[in-house]
């Protein structure tokens, strides 16, 4: 029976890695196996999701397995090859059946990847005709039931406005990060960033006894005004104010919801626009965030309406209830804001960093060449399609500004993947302007260092 055992975790371990390293290396290195290729019938030889680096990282995982089997290391080799070949074939066989890339097929999808290197392996193990029927029974009824349980997670249906076609890696990130049920493990998935934030500067900070000096400044908010002069803007709105807000972070440190509701009700406005990030977890229940958005949202006069973009610490399926509160959300997704028969466009994207869901193209593709637009994005890491897709101004935040600053603001860490020069503040990449905000509240650690947090009130102007 131990070797049934072990030849099921074997056929296990070589056909999970290919998902796996996916996973890991971020969908990096994507070539797919038949090049793109065609067959006869029109459709693909094997489809997108058969790569080289999948067949790779099969082979290389039979090598490390192989002594777990008593075979030598090219057998552990080969057999992790044949169960690729047996995949492909699987693949093909789906693709004349016309079912999409990613379809499954129960039994199909099992037999092929399971049997190759089975058949293999009795070259090397002795193996009755009952010792390989159980060992493909066990593998199917594991493989098959592994499977289903990932395309619950993957596979929900999106809200019916959502643009996308989403990867199932992105779906399982939204899965854990809205799921509540998990909230009380999601350290675990993120055990770094827990470590350095939240043990290890924050018990800086206390030792050194700057938390509570940070803790104030981070309560101290401030108004900046920011003019934008373009020759495109169309005459009706010149002199347009926007109210800018991004990264809130409400249900996290105490009082900046009421200290944000006290200045924005102060304010006079056309247009609000908010950048994202209005929780402070990234996982668990995000009704408090929301409730305390609906406040927000009762203080702020902007006749022309109040848009927003997910960030992320936020999660599609916050989505109903955003615009419950009267926030009525773009993700992908292009608006017109009109004026007397003249206007401009807003162009909402998904979160660039974390899920990596912008499509700058698809926000855009409603919008006349020339018309004035609006990227509003959650972090500057966009910045090179919204130029290239005809955007005159680029708004965003999620650096913070750097938070934990040196003097004269100079951010030590971004968590950006987007040049420095694009960490904070207003800047220029080629014809389009952009202002990345610090953002309203501190975010992981409650604490700001020669950063102030910002509310940013923007007037656009019209040049001949």
């Amino acid at each position: 029976m131990s070797d049934i055992l072990h030849i099921v975790i074997f056929l296990l371990w070589v056909n999970g890695l290919p998902p796996l390293v996916a996973i890991l290396i971020h969908g990096r290195f994507e070539n797919p196996v038949d090049g793109g290729r065609l067959w006869s019938d029109g459709r693909p030889l094997f489809g997108r999701n058969k790569t080289v680096r999948g067949v790779v990282a099969a082979t290389v995982g039979g090598i490390l397995l192989a002594p777990f089997l008593g075979v030598p290391w090219w057998a552990g080799s080969l057999a992790g090859f044949l169960a690729m070949i047996g995949d492909l074939t699987s693949s093909f066989v789906k693709r004349r059946m016309q079912i999409d890339s990613g379809g499954s097929v129960f039994l199909l999808d099992q037999l092929f990847e399971s049997l190759l290197p089975l058949l293999f392996f009795n070259l090397f193990l002795q193996l009755t005709l009952l010792k390989n029927f159980t060992t493909l029974f066990l593998f199917t009824l594991v493989a098959y039931t592994s499977s289903r349980l990932w395309l619950h997670i993957t596979g929900r249906p999106l809200p019916a406005r959502y643009p996308r076609v989403v990867q199932s890696m992105v779906r399982f990130h939204e899965w854990r990060s809205c799921h509540t049920p998990l909230a009380r493990w999601q350290v675990w998935f993120n055990l770094t960033s827990f470590l350095s934030d939240q043990v290890l500067l924050t018990w800086l900070f206390h030792v050194t006894g700057l938390y509570s000096k940070g803790k104030k400044n981070a309560l101290a908010i401030g108004v900046t005004e920011r003019i934008f002069s373009f020759s495109e803007l169309p005459e009706k709105f010149d002199g347009l104010r926007i109210l800018f807000l991004t990264d809130l972070h409400l249900d996290g440190l105490e009082g900046v919801d009421h200290e944000l509701c006290r200045i924005v009700q102060e304010t006079d406005m056309d247009l609000c626009l908010i950048g994202g990030d209005l929780r402070m977890k990234t996982y668990g229940d995000s009704d408090p965030a929301i409730s305390k958005l609906e406040l927000v949202l009762q203080h702020v006069r902007a006749p022309l309406g109040s848009f927003g973009v997910l960030g992320n610490h936020d999660c599609i399926e916050m989505l109903p209830n955003l615009e419950d509160a009267g926030l009525i959300m773009l993700v992908n997704d292009g608006i017109a804001i009109e004026r007397d028969n003249e206007r401009i466009w807003i162009a909402g994207v998904d979160d660039p960093h974390y899920y990596r869901l912008h499509d700058v193209a698809q926000a855009t593709s409603e919008i006349p060449d020339g018309d004035f637009t609006i990227v509003l994005a959650h972090s500057p890491e966009a910045y090179i399609e919204a130029e290239e897709n005809g955007a005159h101004l680029y708004l965003c935040g999620h650096t913070h500004g750097g938070q934990v600053c040196l003097e004269q603001g100079v951010p030590i860490i971004t968590n950006s993947r987007a040049p420095r020069y694009t960490a904070s503040g207003p800047w220029r990449h080629g014809r389009m302007q952009g202002y990345t905000s610090r953002g309203v509240a501190p975010s992981s650690i409650p604490v700001r260092f020669n950063c102030p947090g910002e509310i940013v009130c923007i007037t656009l102007q019209r040049t001949k």
